[in-house]
């Protein structure tokens, strides 16, 4: 086994790995995952989640990006009947692969900070697919994640995600917890895809585009932000004041002022 401790973290792939057993232990806990369960663990490193997830009984596939961990996992897990491992990029997976039923898989992952937000969104647009995710992330990504309207953590990622998903901050993990430590503290995040959407919107990536057109300036008002896509009448009759900043707006107003957009953009 001593391959296992000649793999360095590599910067580029923004590798922090975790080493900490009872960090471990209490993600684990926080998953509770059960055999005849399906999971998708993204970025296994070299195994610290994945030892404890396969000795549940679950199906789990994993995907990881750096060629040089392969062997280390395949040494350590190929002999176990519920593991199967994916050489490839989480960002270009295609999640219909895995023959997952509607809403059963569980996706786990200590995600790379330089990958994690494109990441996320790929992984909302496979909702459907999805029972809930556990992540360690950056904790203001998460704290992004979790906020609410009116504060400068509100913003595209917080309106997107809770667009799709119950959002739950469980706990947050110092640097000791990982080799090489990072500079920033991270958090694990529990989110659950709404069966019934609260705000559904026409289309979501209208949704997305006003979101993102919104917070582009986010200190100008939504009149000014929102200008090229939308008229002042046409905010005012999503019920928006357009002389508000877009932070002030919580989710249910940008879905009608996305509402909007689409019915001017439906052909007559």
């Amino acid at each position: 086994m001593t391959e296992h401790y000649q793999h360095r973290a590599r910067k580029r792939f923004g590798q922090n790995f975790l080493h900490d057993a009872g960090v471990i232990d209490r993600i684990l806990r926080s998953i509770h995952a059960k055999p005849g369960e399906h999971l998708l663990e993204i970025g296994p490193g070299q195994g610290a989640l994945t030892e404890g997830l396969l000795g549940s009984g679950a199906q789990l596939d994993v995907v990881e990006l750096d060629k040089d961990l392969v062997p280390i996992l395949n040494q350590q897990f190929a002999g176990k009947g519920n593991f199967r491992l994916h050489q490839g990029d989480a960002l270009k997976f295609d999640f219909t692969s895995l023959g997952a039923e509607p809403g059963s898989l569980r996706v786990v992952g200590n995600l790379p900070y330089n990958i994690s937000t494109p990441l996320i969104f790929h992984l909302l647009h496979n909702a459907h697919l999805i029972r809930d995710m556990h992540f360690m992330l950056q904790k203001e990504v998460v704290e992004r994640m979790a906020a609410g309207p009116g504060g400068g953590d509100w913003g595209r990622l917080s309106i997107m995600v809770q667009y799709h998903c119950r959002v739950e901050h469980l706990f947050n993990v110092g640097p000791g917890a990982f080799n090489p430590p990072p500079k920033v503290d991270s958090a694990i995040v529990r989110l659950v895809p709404h069966t019934t959407l609260p705000h559904p919107a026409k289309d979501h990536r209208l949704l997305e585009r006003v979101v993102r057109e919104a917070f582009n300036q986010r200190r100008k008002t939504l009149r000014n932000t929102l200008k090229a896509l939308l008229p002042v009448e046409a905010i005012e009759a999503a019920g928006v004041d357009g002389s508000l900043r877009p932070e002030q707006l919580d989710l249910a107003a940008f879905v009608r002022l996305a509402d909007q957009l689409a019915e001017r953009s439906d052909p007559l």
